[in-house]
């Protein structure tokens, strides 16, 4: 019983369109931030490396190199602080959690692309 108010309770606070990306894809993401009365819009691109939870409660976590040091961010996906995800490239993996290019710098970090058939069409 308590597992279908939580599901109704959940709806409302769920995106109409689930963006599509997944593990080892290159993306921008695009927050939304505040400063004072003022909104604007900041990108944070780079490696997705994991994806965890369900639901509204479903995170994924994002990989860049900054200067030469690592920074991760976690952001929920259906939150409404995230204005949209684009994916830039997509990359072959085998694993769910690409925790391994934490250890990795240069271009050894660089995942091989996924060629979709439909784009050399």
């Amino acid at each position: 019983m308590s597992q279908k108010i939580l599901s109704l309770v959940e709806q409302g606070s769920l995106k109409a369109e689930k963006p599509k990306f997944a593990i080892g894809d290159t993306v921008d993401v695009h927050c939304r931030i505040l400063e004072g009365d003022k909104e604007r819009i900041q990108i944070f691109s780079g490696t997705v490396i994991a994806r965890s939870g369900s639901g509204s409660r479903e995170m994924f976590t994002v990989r860049r190199i900054v200067q030469g040091e690592g920074v991760e961010r976690k952001f929920p996906v259906h939150s409404p602080r995230i204005a949209k995800i684009v994916v830039k490239r997509s990359g072959v993996v085998r694993r769910a959690k690409l925790y391994y290019l934490r250890q990795r710098t240069g271009k050894s970090t660089k995942l091989r692309e996924r060629r979709m058939e439909s784009e050399t069409k």
